[in-house]
């Protein structure tokens, strides 16, 4: 079954991390996607850019409108996604709980209803 771990968390500004600090990071993120490819249940892992580069695109009224900056202001954001390919959720959750980005972030943890893969959507991928 897969499961994405969305990363929300508040944005930094430039300065708030300190370069080693940040380094550390960055090794613990490396070492932790090492340990998903090892155990053979990463499907893949994004990490986005932040929310001042954001587009937001929408026709909810009829009208198409695109425009810069992110839908809702909120205090977090999305900031990355992982895909998993675990059994059920408790695998999930545990795999979760090893996420460096608890130090910082909220992860949350849902269950993927459908995937598309080289262009053909498939529920059945998601729940085998």
């Amino acid at each position: 079954m897969h499961y994405a771990l969305l990363l929300n968390n508040a944005e930094p500004t430039e300065g708030d991390i300190p370069m080693d600090v940040m380094l550390q990071m960055q090794q613990a993120m490396a070492d932790y996607t090492a340990a998903l490819q090892a155990a053979g249940v990463l499907v893949g892992a994004e990490i986005l850019e932040p929310q001042a580069a954001t587009v937001t695109v929408t026709r909810r009224d009829g009208d198409l409108r695109v425009q810069d900056g992110p839908f809702a202001e909120t205090r977090e954001a999305l900031a990355g996604v992982f895909i998993l390919d675990v059994p059920d959720r408790d695998a999930a959750i545990a795999w979760a709980e090893k996420h460096p980005a608890t130090q910082y972030a909220v992860i949350e943890v849902r269950k993927v209803a459908a995937a598309c893969d080289e262009g053909v959507w498939n529920a059945a991928a998601c729940t085998d």
